[in-house]
């Protein structure tokens, strides 16, 4: 009997000390696809979240609690997802994290929401760093959902802004990946052609499968047939890197203005034959201003990870989360989350701002193209990214009307 007494102890001060060492962490789901296709941009991802974890912990923690991230693999895939969402819950995270894919935010969103209408008590947040579809902050805008990107219409604005004022560009053919944030993408090229350069002609609007098409010369063959002056598309990942790499290889001339033609491992499959060609919309390039403390953060996070610092919205969104977290006192979602409403950040590129009314966050956009005369080079070659004139476009004229109608919980 004493033996048993004794063990029951023991066994209740391991549950004790295991319970307590879970409050003193920020615990943080990261559900990306770390195998299959795009298992190098899931990696490149959490290399990103844990150098940012690494500093927040190095100042002290989020409200003194370890910032702790960790990887689920959800397989570049809406139901593998959300099998991983529920495992992060049963496992008592409360904070998620995803971009890369937005049918799979999509389903996350649905998931969240279901999850925290029957828990109310035990709510999970949703911090969305790179799935741009605009529904997500528009018709289907959720309490639960922020997101740290700027979303395909914002994107689409510069590159159409850009075009308007290339009166020599009579044609395009828009290509993309056959889901919802391809299908945004085309559409929101469509209207906003129409409004700013009803003159040019669309010779092609053509979908492919996602993370299927190993050799995409067929679709560079149409692409040339067409006579298309520039070429839009929205492609990431290896359907980026092969997409262009296609081009080169047939020699295609036409511009490529893309949201992630400096994504991982598209400079190295584009080579010198995207130099002056290949533009891309984003946060961020390594040859913007910086101050000298950031450049040695760049320099810092390059020598342990690898990789090039490419996920400027990523130190963004943890940044933020830490700061709106302190702001309410409280690391419980719904109080981070009533504290991010709002916020704004001096980033190391500029003031960033988290709206109220539909959790879309607000930041500097810059149009850049792939040069081979910069400082700033990428992924071992002696190309850059370098900002197109008068290709900077301030945070506030990103803004977009927004049909949000978000239920709150108080």
């Amino acid at each position: 009997m004493k033996k048993f007494a004794l063990a029951s102890a023991a066994t209740f001060a391991l549950l004790v000390s295991s319970a307590s060492a879970q409050e003193e962490t920020f615990r943080i789901a990261y559900i990306e696809g770390m195998s299959g296709a795009f298992a190098n941009v899931g990696d490149q991802g959490l290399k990103h979240f844990n150098y940012a974890a690494e500093k927040i912990n190095a100042a002290g923690g989020i409200n003194g609690a370890k910032v702790v991230v960790e990887a689920f693999d959800g397989q570049t895939n809406p139901r593998e997802s959300l099998v991983q969402l529920q495992r992060a819950i049963d496992e008592g995270y409360q904070y998620i994290t995803q971009g890369n894919g937005s049918s799979i935010a999509s389903a996350l969103i649905d998931g969240v929401e279901k999850h925290n209408k029957r828990n109310p008590d035990q709510p999970v947040l949703f911090l969305n760093y790179a799935a741009v579809d605009p529904a997500f902050t528009n018709d289907r805008c959720s309490f639960w959902h922020f997101r740290f990107d700027a979303d395909a219409d914002m994107k689409m604005g510069a590159i159409t802004d850009w075009l308007e004022g290339q009166p020599d560009i009579k044609s395009v053919y828009i290509i993309g990946q056959d889901y919802s944030f391809g299908k945004a993408v085309a559409a929101a090229a469509e209207k906003m052609l129409a409004e700013k350069r009803p003159d040019i002609e669309i010779v092609g609007n053509e979908l492919h499968p996602l993370g299927k098409v190993k050799d995409f010369t067929p679709y560079i063959q149409k692409i040339a047939s067409s006579g298309a002056d520039a070429v839009i598309t929205g492609n990431w990942g290896a359907d980026m890197q092969l997409l262009v790499k296609a081009a080169g290889g047939a020699g295609l001339e036409a511009p490529f203005l893309t949201y992630y033609g400096g994504g991982l491992s598209a400079v190295t499959a584009m080579g010198e034959s995207a130099v002056g060609r290949v533009m891309q919309v984003s946060e961020f390039h390594e040859n913007l201003d910086a101050s000298e403390a950031q450049l040695e953060e760049i320099k810092t996070f390059e020598a342990q990870s690898g990789l090039d610092y490419y996920y400027e919205r990523i130190f963004t969104l943890m940044d933020m989360l830490k700061a709106a977290a302190e702001k309410a006192g409280s690391n419980a979602p719904e109080d981070v989350a009533l504290a991010l409403e709002g916020l704004e950040y001096e980033s190391p590129y500029g003031k960033v701002m988290m709206r109220a009314d539909n959790h879309q966050l607000l930041q500097d956009l810059y149009l850049s193209i792939l040069a081979d005369d910069v400082a700033g080079t990428v992924e071992g070659t002696p190309f850059g990214f370098k900002t197109v004139e008068n290709g900077k476009i301030d945070a506030a004229a990103t803004e977009t009307e927004t049909t949000c109608q978000m239920s709150r919980p108080r």
